[in-house]
């Protein structure tokens, strides 16, 4: 299947891919037939590598909603966007769609998909973050020409998606790696290991991501490595992650930080790439 470059991610995601593909991708092993991402978020290289087969999850079932859509009825989700306008109390009023629970429930999914797509447009920083109740908290952006329809984006996805067999699903991501076929390489982008104590970002989905479920992920990269199942992992380059990964090869790469409420922290930040292969 020929590549179409048009493929991108459709929503800005934290710890997004896209400005680091140029060393990811010569990282990855030489052949790839049947590719899993079990923490797809944006989806930057799931759309780089456009694979054939592909078993892409996120435990943001909101998320795996949109692509869902976008999949399925990319027209009907165009003509949905067109009604949202970059207007502060408008956004507000999107944005507390999810504080009546039976009333957003009641939305279609092509509505559900819609809105995220527009509050993450239109939101400070594309910051998707939820509070406890796992509603949308991030404020508006206050940008000028947001591209809320990105329809050629739009269409090359859904046809990637609908042509290719792409797998979609929103559970743990220890259910997904359970199944795969032999010959799977996995990539796997969790939730980072804060780099301080005031760098955790928890607001991804209810729950966070601890230490404890970072040493949970690197036994599973364990069993990986034992099934023969080739892996790559991107990770914070703290020394806690080091010391998990150290029996693996670890390569640094730098990625530049955009999303701090303090724009002097924002810069170039160190990250681990780790493989079971060389």
């Amino acid at each position: 299947m020929k590549k179409n470059k048009l493929v991108a991610p459709v929503l800005k995601w934290v710890g997004g891919k896209r400005q680091l593909l140029d060393e990811l991708v010569p990282l990855l092993p030489n052949k790839i037939t049947t590719y899993c991402e079990p923490f797809v978020g944006g989806g930057a290289l799931l759309f780089e590598l456009q694979p054939k087969v592909a078993y892409v999850n996120d435990i943001n079932d909101e998320l795996i909603g949109v692509y869902n859509v976008i999949k399925n009825d990319v027209e009907a989700l165009i003509i949905a966007l067109q009604h949202f306008k970059n207007e502060s109390d408008y956004f507000y009023s999107v944005r507390d769609w999810d504080r009546d629970k039976s009333k957003y429930f009641s939305l279609s999914d092509i509505d559900k998909a819609a809105r995220m797509l527009y509050l993450n447009k239109t939101c400070y920083n594309g910051l998707f973050r939820v509070n406890n109740a796992g509603e949308f908290n991030s404020p508006f952006g206050n940008y000028r020409n947001p591209n809320i329809v990105n329809a050629p984006t739009l269409r090359a996805v859904s046809s990637y998606l609908s042509t290719a067999t792409v797998h979609l699903s929103a559970y743990d991501y220890k259910e997904v790696l359970k199944k795969l076929p032999k010959g799977t390489f996995v990539y796997l982008d969790p939730p980072y290991d804060p780099v301080s104590d005031t760098a955790n970002f928890t607001g991804y989905s209810r729950g966070g991501f601890s230490q404890t479920d970072q040493i949970a992920l690197r036994s599973v990269c364990d069993e990986l490595n034992a099934n023969g199942i080739k892996f790559m992992l991107s990770n914070s380059a703290t020394k806690f992650i080091k010391e998990q990964y150290a029996s693996y090869n670890i390569t640094t790469v730098q990625a530049k930080r955009i999303i701090n409420s303090d724009s002097s922290k924002r810069g170039e930040v160190d990250e681990v790439v780790v493989r079971n292969y060389e």
